[in-house]
């Protein structure tokens, strides 16, 4: 099992807002960018403590913005050339559909029925035009099952929760409501899953 060192990009203003941002593009803002150079310095001590050689790792990110940033910033961090990593859409933060931008009360707002029943079955009903965690799931299945190398991974909450759940660390239900942290690595290994903060 490659072990991967999974890292959620850092907050931007829709996080802070409470809203949901899916497939829409926001950028970092200040204590985003301290968490991705927090996250650098805790990748980094899990690199001394394990002896690796951060050459030798591979790593990508999600194609949003958000995950490229924090990505550059720990790369620049760990003193490796900013841009040199690889990008799979398969990474991207679950989508939201009509949802993205509101938060949780103008959700339930718009439609309390639906909303009420997405809050019982997060994992098999989709926000309207959106996706499911299941289908978040089969495709960061896929993209673990192409991995030959150990990967530092930054991506997204949502992505984060699917895979604990492709590999058998969490269940769906579980999984759904999991806080994600921002400026933590998480290492998905054969010896299990660990959060270092």
């Amino acid at each position: 099992m490659p072990t991967i060192y999974f890292i959620r990009h850092g907050q931007t203003e829709w996080n802070a807002e409470g809203r949901l941002q899916g497939t829409v593009d926001v950028p970092l803002n200040d204590l985003g960018r301290s968490q991705a150079a927090h996250a650098a310095h805790v990748l980094a001590d899990l690199f001394a403590r394990d002896r690796r050689d951060n050459a030798s790792l591979s790593f990508v990110a999600s194609p949003l913005g958000r995950a490229r940033t924090t990505m550059e910033l720990i790369r620049g961090k760990l003193d490796l050339p900013v841009h040199d990593y690889g990008l799979d859409d398969r990474l991207r933060e679950i989508g939201y559909g009509r949802w993205e931008g509101a938060t949780l009360a103008e959700m339930e707002a718009s439609d309390p029925e639906f909303f009420a029943r997405r809050q019982l079955e997060k994992w098999t009903v989709s926000p309207p035009g959106g996706e499911t965690y299941a289908s978040v799931q089969s495709r960061m299945s896929d993209w673990y099952d192409g991995l030959r190398v150990d990967t530092v991974a930054v991506a997204h909450g949502g992505t984060a929760r699917a895979l604990m759940v492709a590999l058998g660390f969490e269940t769906p239900q579980r999984a759904a409501d999991l806080f994600i942290e921002q400026g933590a690595v998480y290492v998905f290994s054969d010896g299990g899953l660990k959060k270092y903060s």
